[in-house]
Order: C-alpha cells, then structure tokens, then sequence
C-alpha cells in the first residue's frame, strides 16, 4: 500500500474502524494489529475501548510505510 492519504490506508482505516487491528493487518503490521485488537477488547470492558479504537482507526489511515 502507498502513503497517507492512498486508498490502501482509507480502506484500512475503513477496516479498523469495523475491527481495532484489522487496517493494520491489512497494511501487514501484524505485531500492532494483534495489541490493538487486545487493547481494545481487554479495555471495552471498562467502556474505554472507544480510545483505541480511535487509536486504531487514526493509525491505519496516517501510516506511512518507510
């Protein structure tokens, strides 16, 4: 997928905003998509996982692959 801004990073911000972690499995962040993921289940618990949820979403749609 190419820079911020690139369709690749909007259909993966689309994804995490569906499930924390998917967008950055897609961009093959693998590490950071399984910690949001759980970060976000274990916290949602605690009706804060709405925070990386938007840490999620933001994430996969500013990401600039280097």
């Amino acid at each position: 997928m190419s820079g911020q801004g690139s369709t690749g990073n909007v259909i993966a911000a689309l994804a995490s905003f569906f499930i924390p972690g998917l967008g950055q499995l897609l961009q093959g962040r693998l590490l950071i998509a399984i910690i949001q993921f759980v970060l976000a289940a274990v916290l949602w618990i605690f009706l804060l996982g709405w925070v990386i949820h938007l840490w999620s979403i933001l994430d996969a749609a500013l990401w600039k692959k280097k």
